[in-house]
């Protein structure tokens, strides 16, 4: 096990799926995230992210500049970010384009998490007019990216309008070695996606911190990891939120989705194959506010984490905002 970078607490923020309930629409979703933002915001929360996700009926941050700009006006301080953009899906001037103008929208509180992965299937992709060897691609989309939002264009010519110069920070994002080896090398800061792809988590944050490269834009090597987080008011009740959302999740990767009685979820989760799916959860906090806490606390200290960006599973929109005010208050209260 890595032991702590420090003794102090951890940095704590919220990955926002922007997730689409049972009888929901996207509409909901986001008013919800809205309300998710302005809960965290209120409670010290250092920031949002939101993800690129395609052809997810459960999922509506597919258009993530989008939503961060509206949540951007429905709020006033909490940083908002990508977490993240998946940049062989677009041209890195495009992105610096869209980040640039929300950073000029909004100065100061704008982040952008890069990630390799398409961030969908095949056929979206196809239909996205995506070639999946874009992805081979990535280190030097990054670096044109970034030169653009310096100010400092490697495409003779071209500059990001707005972008320039905004120097929006950049965050690699990544549940491999590749990411880990690519953060280091640039010097940027390295967010690793344990709350759904626990299994290289140590090797590729011990990776990252031994390689790290100081940069322009950052000194030292800074780790933020995904976490599921279900706080409540009892073991049991979070428990039985967990459950729920084991039971939904195997549902989401049935060939056809559809909803599934409790009998036949329970049944998929006890077979090989949901247990893999389960597995990808392996990183859950789920409890009361105490036993919460002396989780993360152990995460921080084993994966040498200094940033939790907990993503709040549960599965209605006052059981998300009761574990956003509970873990909040656990920190609080030390």
């Amino acid at each position: 096990m890595l032991s702590a970078v420090t003794t102090s607490e951890p940095v704590l923020s919220i990955l926002d799926l922007a997730i689409v309930g049972a009888d929901e629409t996207p509409a909901d979703a986001f008013a919800n995230s809205v309300a998710v933002a302005r809960r965290a915001e209120e409670r010290g929360y250092n920031r949002i992210w939101y993800a690129e996700h395609h052809n997810m009926s459960s999922i509506a941050s597919s258009a993530t500049s989008v939503l961060i700009a509206h949540v951007a006006a429905n709020t006033s301080t909490i940083r908002l970010g990508a977490g993240g953009v998946m940049l062989p899906n677009h041209s890195p001037l495009v992105i610096a384009e869209q980040f640039g103008t929300l950073a000029t929208l909004h100065p100061g509180r704008i982040d952008l998490g890069l990630g390799r992965a398409p961030g969908t299937d095949q056929n979206t992709m196809h239909a996205m007019r995506i070639d999946h060897r874009t992805s081979d691609r990535f280190p030097q989309d990054v670096l044109e990216l970034q030169g653009f939002l310096r100010g400092a264009s490697l495409v003779p010519g071209v500059e990001a309008v707005p972008g320039g110069g905004t120097n929006v920070p950049l965050y690699i994002l990544g549940s491999s070695l590749f990411g880990a080896q690519l953060a280091a090398k640039l010097g940027l800061p390295y967010g690793f996606a344990s709350h759904f792809a626990p299994g290289h988590l140590l090797e590729a944050v011990a990776l990252y911190r031994r390689d790290f490269e100081p940069s322009e834009q950052l000194a030292e090597p800074y780790v933020i990891a995904g976490i599921n987080v279900i706080a409540s008011g009892s073991d049991e009740d979070a428990e039985r939120q967990f459950l729920a959302v084991k039971r939904r999740r195997v549902a989401r990767f049935l060939r056809a989705p559809r909803e599934l009685s409790d009998d036949e979820a329970d049944e998929i989760i006890a077979s090989p194959q949901g247990q893999q799916i389960v597995q990808m959860a392996h990183y859950t906090a789920a409890g009361t506010k105490e036993l919460v806490k002396r989780y993360l606390d152990n995460f921080c200290r084993e994966a040498g984490v200094d940033e939790l960006i907990t993503v709040h599973a549960s599965l209605t929109i006052d059981e998300r905002l009761r574990s956003v005010d509970l873990l909040a208050d656990a920190y609080e209260s030390v």
